[in-house]
């Protein structure tokens, strides 16, 4: 079968190619696109170029391998690009955007902490904490609440965090 004067496998190859130099692009500059996706709540770009490159994958393979009807071909290659498109979706792109989110602590989260003095904290002055978390760790500038020397290596109980710098006193193991 022949679309605008070429044959049917040479214009899924020339939209692989297409679609496929896209999503490398898109990877480059994915931020600038993000735009679209939030105006419109549903056009997602990874989504639209993902179906475009397993649809043309699929039809440029079952065109050499099958002797079917090119129209056929392209209603079962653009099956098999609408499953994959839904696998991507449910199994790698919702888990990204809900763990991107999952990483973020706020100040408030680190009240009730208890972390480790990496940089003495003198009396009236500043030292620093490191606070460790499911996502990492996190270091963060730390004075005593009663304005008394805390030593390193030391651990320490968040008791209040403000302007970047939490508030912390000597904790005990019980």
């Amino acid at each position: 079968m022949e679309l605008f004067g070429l044959p049917i496998e040479t214009i899924y190859l020339y939209a692989l190619i297409i679609s496929g130099s896209l999503i490398i692009l898109y990877l480059f500059f994915g931020d600038i696109v993000e735009g679209v996706g939030e105006a419109s709540g549903f056009i997602n770009p990874v989504l639209i170029l993902a179906f475009i490159t397993f649809m043309s994958a699929a039809g440029y393979i079952l065109e050499f391998l099958t002797s079917w009807n090119s129209l056929l071909i392209a209603l079962v290659a653009a099956g098999i690009a609408l499953v994959l498109d839904i696998l991507l979706n449910v199994f790698v792109l919702i888990p990204i955007s809900s763990a991107e989110e999952s990483l973020v602590y706020t100040e408030d989260s680190l009240r009730g902490r208890v972390g480790l003095v990496i940089l003495p904290i003198p009396e009236d002055g500043f030292g620093e904490v490191l606070i460790e978390s499911y996502s990492g760790r996190i270091s963060k500038t730390a004075a005593s609440i009663d304005n008394q020397t805390i030593a390193e290596g030391q651990k320490v109980l968040v008791v209040e965090a403000k302007d970047n710098t939490v508030v912390v006193m000597k904790h005990e193991n019980l």
